[in-house]
């Protein structure tokens, strides 16, 4: 793990403080969850095969054959 030191102001600082606090987690804790909630994009691409195919992994009456099929799905080439 990498450690980075940055430098707050003391308003921005206190908001921290007590925003860790009331969750019962350390600073360095919710620093981390603000960074990955700013820097990844929470979002799913629809043209991936695993959303895009698993709707047509019908069997015979109806059962699902996704499972049986997941690495075909998954990594067969175009």
């Amino acid at each position: 793990m990498t450690v980075v030191q940055t430098r707050l102001p003391e308003l921005e600082y206190e908001l921290l403080r007590k925003r860790a606090r009331s969750e019962h987690l350390p600073i360095q804790d919710v620093v981390r969850a603000a960074i990955r909630a700013h820097v990844f994009e929470d979002t799913v691409d629809p043209s991936e095969p695993i959303f895009r195919e698993l709707a047509h992994q019908k069997g015979p009456r109806g059962k699902d054959r996704t499972v049986e099929h997941v690495d075909e799905l998954l990594y067969a080439q175009p």
